[in-house]
């Protein structure tokens, strides 16, 4: 990356640095850089090993140009190697840009760099004066399209974070001859489909919008538990739940709400369970008393938050636990995923809310 000047710009610059706020002002060009390599398959394409500018372009059906100056870029970025007249996956790129490969990652550039939070983000100073979204479309509109997209591409992120969640909950559930599971708002679906992969007692009901479920079933599908997956459609707090369920979970959901919405929709699960069941919550969490730049992955959520809900934001552990007790649970039992920014809380059922 190069400064204003022409000159590179330092690899690691210091806190508050002319190059620091050139390097923030620019990143919006390598997320475009990175989001279009992916959408054309640039790095599919040089997965055989090195080739020219021409010969990318064939592959790919795309003007000569266009591909020497994408190429170019991407090895600027450090993401491609090139001697100016052949490129090549630099190391580490092969492994979690190359579609089909078991780190494959890109992907999630549907999710983190769709459009709809490019256009959401394009409004943040208006956001800011008004408190809340300016965008039509929004992350409490139902039916939203971005939900569809997201599950259908976050496997990358969800499906380590399901892992997290079947092993917290395992060494309870293996013993109980059947599990009703339900999943509020459960986009992908992997977090409650993953757990019925590891324990063949049980039966998963998805909840989502329409749009959302015709990509959970595919997931269901691929994981071979389609025969014990129910669907409910609709709103989350208005739709009839069923039950009872001996597990509930409410994942990637809470951070759209304030903590009294929350506590709304917890009480709902909570009335929908059986005694002693759990519920399961995922998604960012901050700690109490720790500066920003420490919890940074969901600080800067919570500003996807401010430009996408009306009053949603990443909440604390000390807030999580509070909007447990005033909706009928225990506390939470925190649990990291392993290299995300994620955590996952299981609580269990004291009384009925």
């Amino acid at each position: 990356m190069t400064g204003t000047n022409g000159h590179a710009a330092a690899a690691v610059p210091g806190p508050g640095s002319p190059e620091q706020v050139f390097q923030l002002m620019l990143a919006y060009k390598t997320t475009a850089m990175l989001s279009a390599g992916i959408e054309l398959g640039l790095f599919d394409a040089l997965a055989p090993g090195p080739v020219g500018a021409a010969e990318v372009a064939r592959r790919l059906a795309v003007a000569e140009r266009g591909a020497r100056l994408l190429l170019n870029g991407l090895a600027a970025l450090g993401l491609l190697e090139s001697d100016g007249q052949t490129y090549a996956l630099a190391e580490g790129t092969g492994r979690y840009l190359v579609r089909g490969r078991p780190g494959y990652i890109g992907d999630m550039a549907h999710v983190m760099a769709s459009s709809w939070e490019w256009d959401a983000f394009g409004t943040l100073a208006q956001a800011v004066r008004r408190g809340g979204p300016v965008v039509a479309e929004h992350a409490e509109t139902p039916g939203y399209a971005y939900w569809g997209q997201f599950a259908a591409y976050a496997g990358a992120v969800a499906r380590p974070t399901a892992e997290v969640v079947t092993a917290a909950l395992r060494p309870w559930a293996r013993s109980r001859p059947a599990l009703a599971v339900l999943d509020v708002a459960c986009g992908h679906g992997l977090y409650g489909y993953t757990f019925a992969a590891a324990l063949p007692q049980a039966r998963v009901w998805s909840l989502d919008w329409p749009n959302v479920l015709v990509e959970a079933r595919k997931h269901a599908a691929e994981l071979g538990v389609a025969d014990r997956v129910d669907t409910i459609a609709g709103d989350m707090f208005t739709a009839p739940l069923g039950g009872p369920y001996d597990v509930v979970m409410v994942t990637n959901v809470l951070h759209h709400f304030s903590p009294e919405r929350g506590v709304a929709l917890l009480r709902r699960a909570a009335a929908a369970m059986a005694p002693g069941g759990r519920l399961v919550l995922v998604g960012f969490v901050t700690r109490d008393g720790r500066p920003p730049a420490q919890d940074a992955a969901a600080h800067l959520f919570s500003v996807l938050m401010l430009v996408w809900t009306f009053s949603g934001e990443v909440h604390s552990e000390l807030t999580y636990q509070r909007m447990l007790a005033e909706a009928g649970f225990g506390p939470g039992e925190l649990h990291r995923v392993p290299g995300l920014p994620l955590s996952v809380l299981v609580a269990d059922l004291r009384v009925r809310a």
